[in-house]
């Protein structure tokens, strides 16, 4: 049997019991394909404070830099509010990006037949949304300098350089050639000097990918869009602010951010994570929905194992699953049979065990 090594970074408040589920669902993958992961857990975030006075530990980021892929919960908690903001657990996040470089975040927002109810859209918007958000991470806002505050003012500084908007639109394009060959661009040129760049670069790039229709929208008229007719998108190309918005207004088309799964990917690394915060007041009540975190799963066996076939087999148990009825909380109708967070990933990890086999894929 291969062996392959997973970073496990559980983080702080739901972080631990999401993560879980995760495991849950990749030991049935390991039942069920004789494929064997080397797991290796550490802190970050309050985790990381608690144990080491920081919010991403020497040792988390040389363990990450180590492995094949790295799985993270969620970081924060409200006990470390009063922190000075350079040390807070939301520091850990970003630090771990930077350092691994993972530019590109992937968002996949997917609409399941089974849950159009949980959508506040009408079922004919939201039946059959697939759209890819492909959101850059280490530069933009979140980064910029300096930074600073006094009493009176506050100042944030977003800046982007040519090979950053690069590297990023031509991740888009390359994802966009392996769909519906449509990416739309998110800045807003008719205001910031940094999207007028962005728009000019993402223009050149499309010049090396002639099969790809390429569109501009402002980010303002991008969020009214996505209401109003998702279907159109295919892939969605954004800056880090724009894209942070921009994902979580998405996730709710499907009804919850608790089904919003995500990848970032940088030329060495990846991180696999759910999109949605670490709720610490539901920490430990096993209600909140771990499906995000098991789709985060899913990608991270295909895009970092290429075990895409495989993979394929998650999200048809998740559909078995929802079909059989079984709900969380948050994406519950009426009638439905609802259940915790253990039980949601007892449920699917059950249900890919039933599945026939497919074939193998050929770099699994």
């Amino acid at each position: 049997m291969t062996t392959r090594k997973i970073a496990v970074l559980p983080g702080d408040g739901i972080g631990p019991e999401i993560v879980d589920q995760g495991l849950k669902v990749l030991k049935a993958f390991e039942q069920k394909f004789g494929i064997s992961f080397e797991l290796e857990e550490a802190p970050i975030g309050g985790a990381g404070i608690d144990s080491d006075g920081v919010p991403l530990p020497e040792q988390t980021l040389k363990l990450s830099q180590e492995a094949d892929a790295v799985y993270l919960g969620a970081v924060g908690d409200y006990k470390y509010d009063d922190l000075d903001p350079a040390i807070r657990p939301e520091q850990g996040l970003l630090q771990i990006r930077k350092a691994l470089e993972l530019f590109a975040n992937l968002r996949p927002v997917k609409a399941y037949s089974a849950l159009l109810h949980a959508s506040t859209l009408k079922s004919d918007i939201v039946d059959g949304i697939d759209i890819m958000v492909v959101r850059e991470l280490t530069g933009g806002l979140y980064f910029g300098k300096p930074k600073q505050r006094t009493e009176q003012a506050a100042l944030d500084t977003m800046t982007y350089t040519r090979p950053e908007i690069e590297r990023i639109a031509r991740k888009a394009f390359e994802i966009a050639m392996l769909r519906n060959k449509k990416v739309c661009s998110v800045d807003k040129a008719n205001v910031l000097l940094t999207s007028q760049l962005w728009r000019d670069v993402v223009d050149e790039v499309a010049k090396d990918f002639p099969a790809v229709e390429l569109s501009h929208m402002y980010v303002d008229n991008a969020s009214m869009q996505l209401i109003r007719n998702p279907k159109q998108f295919d892939v969605l190309l954004t800056e880090n602010t724009f894209g942070d918005i921009l994902s979580d207004e998405a996730s709710m088309l499907t009804g919850s951010l608790g089904m919003l799964a995500s990848a970032s990917l940088g030329p060495k690394h990846a991180m696999y994570e759910p999109s949605h915060g670490s709720a610490p007041k539901y920490a430990g009540q096993n209600k909140v929905n771990p499906i995000a975190t098991i789709m985060s799963m899913k990608m991270l066996l295909e895009l970092t194992f290429g075990m895409v076939n495989e993979a394929a087999q998650i999200d048809e148990a998740l559909i078995q699953v929802l079909a059989d009825g079984y709900r969380t909380y948050d994406i519950a109708e009426e009638g439905a049979k609802v259940i915790g967070t253990s039980e949601m990933g007892d449920k699917i990890a059950e249900a890919l065990l039933k599945l026939p086999s497919p074939l193998a894929s050929s770099n699994a």
